[in-house]
């Protein structure tokens, strides 16, 4: 089994900025995937940022240019750096990590940027 554990949500003014941390523990296989989604109340959860196990990144629109994913292999912890955060970047953000068996969710930190 794998353990994802969220931190470092908060609640931040309209550009500030934020940095959530996802520590993985268990037993990861590898190649994996890792990434982060949200949810925003009344909406579906949606892509926005993933780290593929050759390091490439890929971001959903929304957030290019503003937002930063990155993981630590030694500590198995995902991070996401927050910038320039916008009343809509309010949600429940979820680190989920996906190998060729299984896909792991953690429970979600959650962001609230007040404008």
């Amino acid at each position: 089994q794998v353990q994802l554990v969220e931190s470092g949500g908060g609640l931040v003014q309209a550009g500030g900025s934020l940095r959530l941390s996802c520590a993985a523990s268990g037993s990861i296989f590898s190649p994996n995937t890792m990434g982060w989604y949200r949810q925003a109340p009344g909406k579906q959860r949606e892509l926005v940022a993933v780290e593929l196990s050759g390091r490439s990144t890929m971001y959903a629109d929304s957030v290019k240019g503003r937002f930063t994913i990155s993981r630590d292999n030694a500590k198995n912890t995902l991070y996401l750096q927050m910038n320039s955060l916008k009343a809509e970047d309010t949600a429940v953000y979820y680190c989920r990590l996906s190998t060729s068996r299984m896909t792991y969710w953690g429970k979600g930190t959650l962001v609230t940027v007040s404008s």
